[in-house]
């Protein structure tokens, strides 16, 4: 040990530091490779899990929408109070049940499957004493045998019924009649292969997705495979505990439609991504061997330069990668290495004429965006269009078309605010009236609405679109899922308390459940949501502002928004800086 310290002190400085570079460097990239190599196929199947994750998400999504956009359709005819008294009135004469089939219910359910070629038909299930009407007026008794109707006949909310083996979707809703006399149901069928065609194209092979109902039976599976071999071993169309016993074979993602208690699977083999791995490995060992080879021979280089000069230009480049630009290095020597410092220098000095330019040039650039981006919002066209419109209803004397187009131009004209975030009350007030009269006609003024508005307080200022969320959700999902039979009421109320504006909007609906209601301000919702409006208010307010609930259930609910008196544009941009 003696003999070989003293063999290593009496080395030439630079063999002594070529020496020590190298032992040094070596060892972490030898460690580091190695733990690479063996680590690919980890990284590949996370990276196969997230590209499974984001197209599992994206399909759940499109399946989302499409149900949602099935149940406004279905809402709007349960709803539909002409539809209701016609499936519950008694006929004197086959020409009144007639009038009510052509001129109400054939033009409300034969015009969604025309206008959507994914509904085959949307028909009503009835036991009131009525004659058949092609496929859109059924007895009850053409589906009382079916296995679903017990389980939908004395439900208040929507059903899907779906099955793989069957190649069936449907959505059953009951409609709802307050003096219970008939049993009605809404039945609409959709096709099963159009619904789920986006499934079968997540990738272009090797995959296989299915999708179980809360009861673990299958709703739809698609498989494909080039290895033959892997096909019907996913066993989850039978049990859902399959998944543990094949995750050796599969890369597996599973997620939940909350809504409907699906779960959907989504699956690859294994054995693509350990075939995937091999030219990746092979590269990670020529790579390895290279950067040794390539860190040798420049320790070798740099052993030959002096320490100093060197020192001189590791204290300049530290500077600079802690963002000062304006370093001046300079060195008098002419070697190599005063080259090199020069060059340096000039690189700098370069470096920092370019981030100028390109920073202007970026800004340039998002500015002419943007105003190309505002050049083709041209709202005076689509105003122009509502008043052609409601000029053509009043001549047609459709006095609920002329009210609608009226309504809708004074909606989008305060939400559109001319770009800008800010809005007076008073104009908020009628972004907010509009909306609210637009949902009267189309839920045919099935619920009453009162204002106590504090009249002073219009001319203050605040962030727009903030009470459109709250009286869309206490319609939605207040008003709309109501099971009582009195009539639904919304209240909206502005008053000022001290240097505050408060706002209330209540609903006389379904309620919110206490241990929702407890979580509602703190967890994602659906579309522009009322998380995403208290947020918009603390961050622009303070967090001593923003939205308050409280609510009973089957009685009422109440959100109440809180912001500070704020006189002009001006004063709300300050408020926001402080």
């Amino acid at each position: 040990m003696n003999l070989f310290k003293q063999g290593f002190i009496n080395l030439k400085f630079r063999k002594k530091i070529l020496l020590i570079c190298i032992v040094a460097s070596c060892l972490p990239i030898m460690t580091l490779g190695s733990m690479w190599y063996y680590q690919i196929q980890d990284s590949l199947v996370t990276r196969e899990n997230e590209n499974l994750s984001e197209a599992l998400n994206q399909s759940i999504l499109n399946i989302d929408y499409k149900i949602d956009n099935y149940l406004n359709i279905v809402n709007q005819i349960v709803w539909n109070e002409e539809i209701k008294n016609g499936l519950t009135a008694e006929y004197d004469s086959n020409y009144e049940m007639y009038k009510f089939y052509n001129d109400t219910l054939a033009p409300t359910l034969a015009t969604p499957p025309t206008l959507q070629t994914d509904i085959d038909s949307i028909t009503v299930y009835t036991d009131n004493q009525m004659n058949p009407y092609d496929q859109l007026l059924r007895p009850l008794a053409d589906i009382n045998q079916n296995s679903w109707f017990n389980s939908t006949k004395d439900s208040n909310r929507p059903t899907l019924v779906a099955s793989s083996e069957d190649e069936i979707f449907k959505l059953i809703y009951p409609i709802f009649d307050e003096r219970r006399m008939y049993n009605n149901i809404l039945q609409m069928e959709i096709n099963y292969q159009q619904f789920f065609d986006s499934m079968s194209s997540l990738f272009e092979e090797d995959y296989g997705v299915a999708i179980l109902d809360s009861d673990g039976n299958p709703v739809y599976s698609y498989e494909t495979f080039s290895d033959r071999s892997l096909e019907g071993k996913f066993s989850l169309l039978e049990s859902a505990e399959g998944v543990d016993n094949i995750e050796s074979d599969f890369v597996i993602q599973q997620a939940e439609l909350p809504s409907y208690s699906w779960t959907v699977y989504l699956y690859r083999p294994t054995d693509i991504i350990s075939a995937a791995t091999l030219p990746m490995r092979v590269t990670v060992v020529l790579v390895i061997l290279l950067s040794i080879l390539i860190m040798v021979l420049s320790i070798y280089l740099l052993a030959k330069v002096v320490v100093r000069p060197l020192e001189k230009l590791s204290e300049n480049m530290r500077k600079i990668e802690e963002g000062d630009l304006t370093v001046s290095v300079f060195n008098s020597g002419t070697d190599e290495i005063g080259s090199l410092i020069k060059q340096f220098g000039d690189m700098v000095n370069k470096l920092n004429n370019m981030i100028n330019q390109v920073y202007k040039s970026k800004i340039a650039q998002q500015e002419y965006e943007m105003k190309a981006l505002q050049a083709q919002i041209n709202p005076h066209f689509f105003y122009n269009s509502l008043s052609l419109i409601n000029s053509k209803a009043i001549m047609a004397e459709q006095e609920e078309i002329s009210q609608m187009t009226q309504h809708l131009s004074s909606f989008y004209r305060t939400t559109l605010n001319k770009g800008r975030s800010i809005i007076e009350v008073e104009k908020e007030l009628e972004n907010v009236i509009s909306y609210i009269n637009i949902q009267q006609l189309m839920h045919s003024n099935s619920f009453d609405v009162h204002y106590e508005l504090d009249k002073s307080t219009y001319h203050y200022t605040m962030l727009n679109l903030l009470l459109q969320p709250l009286v869309e959700n206490a319609i939605n999902h207040g008003i709309d899922h109501k099971e009582s039979s009195e009539r639904g009421k919304l209240m909206i109320k502005l008053k000022r308390i001290e240097n505050t504006l408060e706002f209330s909007v209540t609903d006389n609906g379904a309620g919110i459940e206490p241990t929702k209601l407890q979580s509602i301000l703190t967890t994602k919702t659906e579309g522009y949501g009322v998380r995403n409006v208290h947020n918009r208010v603390q961050l622009f307010y303070g967090s001593s502002y923003g939205l308050k609930y409280e609510s009973e259930m089957d009685y009422y609910t109440k959100v109440t928004l809180v912001i500070p008196i704020v006189h002009g544009e001006t004063q709300l941009s300050h408020h926001v800086d402080e």
